[in-house]
């Protein structure tokens, strides 16, 4: 069971952050700001915001808006 967590956990990781960068990237100021070389740059490999040790604190409740996340259906509802 802990290998299959050691193998979603990065490919997890890794979609949240792409999301990430797709939302900074997406507002004009943040993206102008940047140069081409800055772009060539990116990369969704960090961890630095994982706290991987430590408590955890989730609301399983609430979605993140991340990638049109919110704007997405409920889960059962086909609309």
């Amino acid at each position: 069971m802990s290998v299959l967590c050691l193998r979603i956990f990065p490919a997890a990781l890794v979609c949240i952050n792409t999301l990430m960068l797709q939302d900074v990237l997406a507002d004009p100021e943040c993206a102008e700001l940047l140069k081409p070389a800055d772009r060539r740059g990116l990369t969704p490999l960090f961890w630095q915001h994982v706290q991987p040790h430590g408590e955890v604190r989730l609301d399983v409740a609430k979605r993140l808006s991340l990638g049109g996340a919110a704007q997405a259906p409920e889960a059962g509802n086909p609309d």
